[in-house]
């Protein structure tokens, strides 16, 4: 299986402080790999430096075999990359439709499908079609925010903490969406709820101190009490 992206000994700073120091990663086509690690490791900051939103000041960053970490944001996201943010990133005053069209880079048959299966994927969506986005609850407005993502023809969706401030009945809805988007597209997550990684992921990498500090299968997590306890705070 192919490495679609790969993050070689990447560095970032952020004003005088070095959060990221040492971040090495393959993510496979056609998988969901987690990122996982206490608060303040600096997984959104990668995500954020894989985006371009934070410049990495050292190290590369690899997708489909180019290098782009001096890339801007826009081009970044022109090669297929889809970015979910933790803070879902809405546009409040706008409906959901117009986030869902402000979103669109191309409309074809091909966005038209993508748009009708997203649609049978969050039916909350239909029936806020004509709403403004700061109406939903946060639920649907995480919703919106993987949508927005997935309507192009992205090839690798960048999705950070997605059950985050969700009730858990919503929190299953969105785990059970991502595990049908994974059939189609490959994806980089950030979770915090364990059991969501652990369902969804196919693999793991643990960053710890903004550095990677282990990686393996989600079966190999799983099983390892000690790495959980150690890294996670899972006892």
């Amino acid at each position: 299986m192919s490495e679609l992206l790969i993050l070689n000994d990447v560095e970032t700073h952020i004003g005088q402080y070095h959060i990221l120091q040492g971040i090495n990663l393959e993510v496979k086509k056609g998988e969901v790999t987690v990122l996982l690690g206490r608060n303040g490791a600096g997984k959104t900051t990668t995500l954020r430096t894989i985006m371009g939103l934070n410049t990495a000041t050292k190290g590369s960053i690899v997708y489909k075999g180019t290098e782009f970490q001096k890339l801007p944001t826009y081009t970044i996201a022109k090669k297929g990359i889809g970015y979910v943010p933790e803070d879902q990133g809405i546009f409040a005053g706008l409906t959901v439709e117009e986030n869902m069209r402000v979103a669109i880079r191309v409309e074809n048959d091909e966005t038209a499908k993508r748009m009708d299966y997203i649609l049978n994927l969050f039916p909350d969506l239909k029936t806020f079609w004509k709403k403004p986005g700061g109406l939903l609850s946060g639920g649907q407005k995480q919703m919106l925010s993987i949508a927005r993502a997935y309507v192009n023809e992205n090839e690798l969706l960048l999705i950070d903490e997605p059950s985050k401030g969700l009730a858990p009945i919503v929190i299953d809805k969105v785990m059970e969406s991502i595990l049908q988007m994974k059939d189609t597209t490959t994806i980089l997550l950030v979770e915090q709820n364990f059991m969501m990684a652990s369902t969804i992921g196919d693999c793991f990498y643990i960053i710890d101190d903004g550095r990677t500090v282990s990686n393996g299968t989600m079966k190999q997590i799983k099983e390892d009490d000690e790495m959980k306890r150690k890294y996670l705070g899972i006892a």
